[in-house]
């Protein structure tokens, strides 16, 4: 049977995608800003579904920060939506088939299908942006599709913080608020000939690492996929963390971190699950 066209919707804690997708392609995009009031937050999703709908589509599909189950958006925490039924309220508002599911895993099933792990059977993703989100392939399959956990970001590293809290873009921009009085990402430390940006940047690499080398212990995976914002710090960047991520790896071999290569891999993640 033909497939119809979808929209893909990535709710992200600093910025909201939509893409119509037809043939697991991206045709028609938008991207604003997300807003950190719940009734103006929905009216923007609903905006920027509207920008991207087409009367062939199938459905729609959102990926957004969890923890969440069956669409129910329980308490994330970067966006203002607390036990929020995001499935119920957008079939209802557009009168048609609507799959909701945490948004690092959407990203796992792009990398599944089309990105790192196409021909994988496990590995595991990392979404590194406002936070930190994960999700977890075995036997070729996404592990607890539609149900709580899968929460990488929420491992406990270091006197009671977790890997979030010490490695994630928002704590990038907090640090670099109080040290350089504005809010810098990876990518503009990595550019600046700055010793306290370096420093920055020695200890958020280190997090990563730790994380990182600690999730391969558990997973054993055939590939570890980086994705979000923070990708655009470069390969310089990502060095740092493989070099940090070995002393860290108890298990014997060697194990590939690499940064996503997909486009909008959010996006297609979420049009796959319909």
């Amino acid at each position: 049977m033909k497939r119809g066209r979808v929209i893909g919707v990535d709710l992200g804690g600093t910025n909201l995608r939509a893409g119509l997708i037809d043939k697991n392609r991206i045709i028609k995009f938008i991207k604003i800003r997300t807003l950190s009031n719940k009734n103006s937050l929905l009216k923007a999703l609903e905006d920027v579904i509207k920008e991207v709908f087409d009367i062939n589509i199938i459905g729609i599909g959102i990926g957004s920060p969890g923890p969440l189950k069956d669409g129910v958006l329980m308490n994330p925490p970067n966006i203002p939506l607390r036990n929020f039924d995001l499935k119920k309220f957008f079939q209802k508002k557009f009168n048609i088939r609507c799959e909701v599911e945490n948004d690092a895993k959407c990203v796992a099933l792009a990398e599944l299908n089309f990105g790192c792990g196409k021909g994988k059977k496990n590995f595991y993703i990392l979404t590194l942006g406002t936070g930190i989100g994960g999700g977890v392939i075995i036997e070729g399959k996404l592990y607890n599709k539609g149900d709580f956990g899968g929460e990488l970001g929420n491992i406990y590293l270091d006197n009671g913080k977790t890997f979030e809290s010490l490695a994630s873009g928002g704590e990038i921009k907090r640090r670099s608020l109080n040290v350089f009085k504005k809010e810098l990402d990876a990518s503009d430390l990595m550019k600046l000939n700055d010793r306290k940006a370096r420093d920055i940047i020695e200890d958020i690499t280190e997090s990563l690492a730790r994380g990182i080398g600690s999730l391969i212990n558990v997973f054993n995976p055939e590939i570890v996929v980086l994705a979000g914002g923070m990708r655009e710090a470069g390969d310089k960047f990502l060095d740092l963390i493989r070099k940090k991520a070995e002393k860290y790896i108890f298990l014997p071999g060697k194990y590939e971190i690499v940064w996503s290569k997909l486009e909008e891999p959010g996006i297609l993640g979420a049009s796959l699950l319909l």
